[in-house]
């Protein structure tokens, strides 16, 4: 691809989220949310989940990068590179403290006016997900989270309170963040704030009980579906999407069995949320699937008719690497985004085992839509990395610029390939703390954030060579990637 320009107004933009980047977590009125009770970790020692919260304990949540504080001083950062979106979360115990109250706090409604006015000045688009990675502690504590069907009318009438009050600020809006996480064991109390291990085990070593956790994703496309429609009806201009964690999967040999595996593993982990979201109904692959497993969700009088009118308007993934799978066992693994898989031998890896695969994003653009022929947005992609700032405070990332100039170059095919491709928001766009280890070792920013593992620094913004990069691709619109 050469001299390739996007088309005119592409959003790009940066990524992050409220538990990861926001920090006062008990100020403004704001309550516990199941983040705010996930410790700190690494790579190698798991988070872990307290429920109640521990003296001398680190909690990597609870002030974040404290964007609460410093929140006008970073959407100038991102002005200044050019952003024309910004996809940001709102944490719903800043709203509704409990989850379950009546009555929403005035004080966290108040906060997000102030951020949307702050970006409408700089003329960013925001982006909102309703829902990333947390909810109130309190419905985890009433329901188990959303395993208990109650969660639905709380989540509407969250999205009612906000589309109302922001309809003149927000028009674009995502349901729930990487909903497929559900459909995999680690998935249950990050996505759905569900305990299935009561000793506060997090992550793929926690016991799992699939009825519960495929129960509570059927809560969720049901709260999904209901929000798409009220939204719609408060309005019209609203565009409300779905989002998936898009796990790109190879078959490791032309077996086919091999390929069969990687068919049945693609639709489980991608297509069975996005069929019920963008389609309005369940797949046959996933009924066979509940069948053969012994899962029984339960529906409710409606619920079918509910999915059909809620579909999507567009839809938004990730996507970080691909993945081999294998019928042979004893092959070398690799550890992934969400899952690992086989190591695959023509690919480079990344400083956490990541496979870099720049082609394998052009692939995942067809894949999905010559499925559903909706608009399709890529709301995070980008490459978690050790870096090392200087005396002069700069950071030399050129192994980021690579990964992201190779990734863009690849959405260009993807447009002359025909995929409608209107947005890319590459994720971590300022450093924030790791959703799945809760450290800040694994960067992935065009600004670097003063901060380590154990919460200490001084929270100092500081450009990276990345910013400076990315600031020539938005100005050239894709045409000079430098």
């Amino acid at each position: 691809m050469t001299n390739f320009k996007f088309p005119e107004g592409f959003l790009w933009g940066g990524a992050v989220a409220a538990n990861q980047y926001e920090g006062g977590y008990n100020e403004g009125g704001k309550g516990l949310s199941t983040a705010d009770v996930m410790t700190g970790g690494t790579h190698t020692i798991p988070r872990r989940i307290t429920m109640k919260l521990e003296e001398g304990t680190h909690y990597p949540s609870h002030e974040a990068i404290d964007f609460y504080h410093r929140y006008k001083g970073d959407i100038a950062l991102f002005a200044e590179m050019g952003f024309k979106v910004f996809r940001l979360s709102i944490a719903w115990s800043r709203i509704y403290p409990n989850g379950y109250d009546t009555e929403p706090n005035e004080e966290g409604l108040k906060f997000y006016d102030d951020v949307f006015d702050e970006l409408k000045k700089h003329n960013i688009e925001p982006l909102v997900t309703i829902s990333h990675y947390e909810m109130p502690l309190g419905l985890t504590e009433k329901y188990n989270g959303w395993a208990g069907r109650e969660c639905i009318d709380h989540y509407v009438r969250y999205c009612d309170t906000i589309f109302r009050r922001y309809k003149d600020k927000v028009k674009l809006w995502l349901t729930f963040n990487e909903i497929n996480i559900l459909t995999m064991p680690m998935g249950a109390f990050l996505g759905g704030g569900i305990l299935l291990d009561k000793s506060g085990t997090f992550g793929n070593n926690a016991a799992d009980i699939p009825q519960v956790r495929f129960q509570g994703l059927h809560h969720q496309f049901v709260a999904s579906a209901k929000a798409v429609k009220l939204g719609h009806e408060i309005n019209p201009e609203f565009r409300i999407g779905c989002m998936i964690a898009y796990l790109t999967l190879y078959p490791h040999t032309c077996n086919p069995d091999d390929i069969i595996l990687a068919q049945q593993r693609d639709n489980l982990a991608n297509f069975l949320c996005s069929d019920v979201q963008v389609r309005g109904e369940y797949p046959g692959f996933a009924k066979r699937f509940y069948r053969d497993n012994g899962i029984e969700v339960k529906m409710e009088p409606g619920d079918e008719n509910v999915l059909k009118e809620g579909t999507v308007d567009y839809y938004t993934f990730s996507y970080y690497m691909s993945n081999n799978v294998s019928v042979q066992p004893d092959l070398t693994q690799t550890s992934g985004n969400i899952m690992g898989g086989i190591k695959n031998p023509y690919l480079e890896v990344s400083d956490w085992g990541w496979a870099i695969d720049p082609k394998g994003l052009r692939w995942t653009l067809n894949n999905i839509y010559n499925r559903y022929r909706i608009p399709l947005m890529i709301v995070e992609n980008g490459l978690g990395a050790v870096d090392v700032i200087t005396e002069d405070k700069k950071v030399h990332d050129s192994y980021r610029i690579d990964y992201l100039k190779k990734h863009i170059e690849q959405m260009g095919e993807a447009l002359q390939d025909g995929v409608e491709l209107i947005g890319y928001t590459p994720w971590g766009c300022i450093d924030l703390v790791s959703a799945s280890t809760g450290e800040m070792h694994k960067r992935y920013g065009f600004i670097y954030v003063d901060k380590d593992n154990e919460g200490k620094g001084t929270l100092g913004r500081y450009r990276k060579d990345s910013f400076h990069w990315f600031k020539k691709v938005i100005e050239s619109n894709g045409a000079d990637l430098g």
